[in-house]
């Protein structure tokens, strides 16, 4: 059964150094910031579904509508959806973003902006299975299943 990965959280929290740490070699990447346009990351979208490709999507989908758009179309398909929820401190995700350089380092306020907007995933957006992301001292990545009381 082909998946469907939904990134959860805000910019320089991990997300796309996961995508290319553990997905890269198997999942079709989908990000706005790649792709610059709506109208191209749905038809990529649609060639992933089209193939039964495996496809993450690797943007801030900070909220519950934001995703339902991934969620609906994998869902209808046949797909597996899995949420990685990625540990959100705003702190450290501005510290990361001023090690970045040209057009990956965002305004901060375009951090703090998508913080405010940040709704927790929960299973009844019809997700198969949800994932918790923090990134250790050693700059690994710890995965968590999600819990309920995650959702509260």
């Amino acid at each position: 059964m082909p998946e469907a990965v939904i990134f959860i959280g805000i910019q320089a929290s991990g997300k796309s150094t996961l995508y290319h740490r553990r997905f890269e070699s198997t999942h079709i990447y989908i990000n706005m910031d790649s792709l610059h346009t709506r109208r191209k990351e749905k038809l990529l979208l649609q060639e992933c579904i089209g193939a039964k490709h495996s496809f993450v999507v690797d943007n801030t989908n900070p909220t519950k509508a934001e995703r339902s758009v991934y969620i609906a179309a994998a869902r209808e398909n046949g797909y597996s959806v899995l949420g990685y929820y990625f540990r959100s401190v705003i702190a450290e995700s501005l510290a990361r973003n001023g090690q970045r350089s040209g057009k990956q380092k965002i305004p901060d306020r375009g951090i703090i902006s998508t913080a405010k907007r940040l709704e927790k995933p929960s299973y009844n957006e019809g997700f198969d299975g949800l994932f918790y992301v923090a990134i250790g001292d050693d700059g690994q990545f710890i995965i968590d299943k999600w819990r309920k009381s995650d959702e509260v």
